[in-house]
């Protein structure tokens, strides 16, 4: 299992409009899609309070590949995405980072 570290820096003021997305259309589309979130977190105190970040589970990267190519060309998505930015822009820019779980890890 390896795990995906996700961290969307929102325009100023645009944090609202992403976590609307994500509960009212993101999260349906992953689940058609195959792909399993393991939580979403704001930040309390931090760089930034405009921050989404959040985690995926994955069997390996070709399973990634797969199942996010295919939600990223979802015409669902696409569409969906293009009218939660008619009022603009929501996120700046993405990091992400794919992670392994140590001996030790409570994920696994």
């Amino acid at each position: 299992m390896i795990y995906e570290s996700r961290i969307y820096r929102c325009i100023p003021g645009r944090l609202p409009a992403l976590l609307k997305r994500f509960e009212n259309t993101t999260l349906k589309l992953w689940e058609k899609h195959g792909i399993r979130p393991v939580g979403f977190f704001t930040t309390l105190i931090g760089e930034s309070n405009q921050d989404l970040t959040y985690f995926l589970a994955w069997e390996s990267l070709a399973e990634r590949e797969t199942k996010w190519t295919a939600f990223m060309t979802n015409p669902e998505w696409i569409a969906a995405r293009a009218k939660s930015e008619e009022d603009g822009q929501i996120v700046a820019n993405i990091t992400s980072q794919f992670l392994v779980p140590t001996a030790f890890s409570a994920l696994k």
